[in-house]
């Protein structure tokens, strides 16, 4: 399975409280997000404002593309959720 993360900025979508960032999976675009919480309790977002959750998000990019990769590898071309949960047991 091939996978890879395009270079586009990730998007803070209020709705739902994740970050949201594409994947491609043999060449299949899926959507991956991160919640608020493991943005704050994992990687450091000072707060919940998009600009402090933007931030964790791009210092931690590699990582957290690396957990998802993870889970992608499992689940195929579905939308992956990680949760803080997946960084408190797996990472």
């Amino acid at each position: 399975m091939k996978i890879h993360f395009p270079d586009e900025c990730p998007e803070y979508c209020t709705r739902d409280f994740v970050v949201a960032f594409p994947a491609e999976v043999d060449d299949t675009r899926v959507r991956c997000a991160i919640s608020v919480e493991a943005l704050e309790h994992h990687f450091g977002a000072a707060s919940v404002r998009e600009e402090d959750l933007l931030t964790a998000f791009e210092s931690n990019r590699h990582r957290i593309e690396r957990a998802t990769r993870n889970v992608l590898n499992d689940v195929g071309a579905k939308p992956v959720l990680m949760h803080s949960g997946y960084f408190r047991f797996f990472d």
